[in-house]
């Protein structure tokens, strides 16, 4: 174990958070899980970075993030592309680096990464940020202001504490390596393929809306933002329009209210609503919504329970050829530590 570190938000960007895997387990009093988007990107850079899964990471959108490192430490970084730079020094999504004390990590505005930036990604640091938990997470609700730090998004000027490193100096300081990232390329068409189950009101749509549910492409609105994507298509109809109960809602259900137009919940959404629930996006892919970049366009494609499942076992299997990789090459982390944040599990 090292001795623990800091850095310093030099420019957090459009928006930047303290995120683990989130806060389960307290849907009954309204309280959201949270936590980050990509629940795969985050895992994937901790284990990079020497820490357990659910170690506090940062979140960051559209780029154009700049971050000092006050101590040397490990990073790696997962998620979307934003040409990030170490003192100059490109460095690549799914590498782990050792860093300096003194070096700056930038990552470049979305908008000058356009031909391959997508809309997140996730920074792991050894030892985790060292926010204090809150109900169980080091998570930042941004919109009912706690967890993280100070409940709110990064600013420039802020110094966030990073806990004591799990591996080793030897290994802090280990040159450079990487893994194949899990592939989420877009369709032939340059669409996102997202696949869905049929949601409680499936059927109260008409024939029509169902099919084009499946056959016509969405886009991804710039409205959308951690509580939800709002898409723009063809408008989805009912066949009689009748008021409903409240009812449970959990991130990927697709809701339609009265315009027509859908939205997926994301992370930071409520834990109950009152709009009709055509469909769900399967837990496996809501990684891939979470980097699905703004006006990009999605193809919701139909599968049922077992498919689901399967996709699920797919990707902890991904997960687990990772971690026997890394132990392989000498890369022992810790497989959970209670203090860095509870692993992702079903609410």
């Amino acid at each position: 174990m090292t001795a623990p570190g800091r850095l310093t938000v030099l420019r957090p960007g459009p928006l930047a958070s303290v995120q683990d895997l989130g806060r389960h387990g307290h849907r009954q009093q309204g309280i959201c899980p949270g936590g980050a988007l990509d629940a795969l990107a985050l895992v994937l850079a901790n284990r990079l970075a020497g820490n357990a899964d659910g170690a506090a990471g940062l979140e960051i959108t559209l780029g154009g993030c700049e971050i000092r490192f006050e101590t040397a430490t490990r990073i790696a970084l997962a998620g979307d592309d934003f040409g990030a730079r170490l003192d100059g020094v490109p460095l690549w999504p799914c590498w782990s680096f050792p860093v300096a004390a003194g070096q700056v990590l930038r990552l470049g505005a979305a908008n000058e990464w356009s031909a391959k930036a997508g809309l997140r990604s996730w920074l792991a640091v050894a030892g985790g940020i060292d926010v204090p938990p809150v109900i169980g997470s080091r998570s930042t609700d941004l919109k009912a202001g706690f967890g993280g730090h100070q409940g709110r998004a990064l600013k420039k000027g802020d110094r966030l504490a990073l806990g004591p490193a799990g591996i080793d100096a030897a290994r802090l300081a280990k040159r450079a390596f990487g893994l194949r990232p899990p592939e989420w390329g877009p369709d032939d068409d340059g669409a996102t393929v997202l696949r869905v189950m049929p949601g409680p009101e499936f059927e109260q749509f008409n024939v029509a809306s169902r099919e084009l549910l499946w056959g016509e492409p969405w886009r991804i609105t710039p409205q959308s933002n951690r509580m939800g994507n709002r898409l723009e298509g063809p408008e989805l109809k009912r066949k009689r329009n009748v008021d409903m109960l409240s009812s449970a809602v959990i991130p990927g259900t697709i809701q339609v209210p009265p315009s027509g137009q859908p939205i997926i919940l994301m992370g930071d959404s409520q834990t109950t609503g009152g709009y009709p629930r055509i469909g769900v996006v399967i837990r496996a892919d809501l990684w891939k919504l979470a980097r699905a970049p703004l006006n990009g366009r999605l193809r919701l494609v139909e599968v049922d329970a077992p498919a689901a499942l399967d996709a699920w076992s797919a990707q902890q299997r991904y997960l687990a050829h990772v971690g026997q990789g890394l132990a392989a090459a000498g890369w022992m982390v810790p497989a959970h530590n209670p203090t860095q944040g509870e692993p992702h599990h079903a609410d």
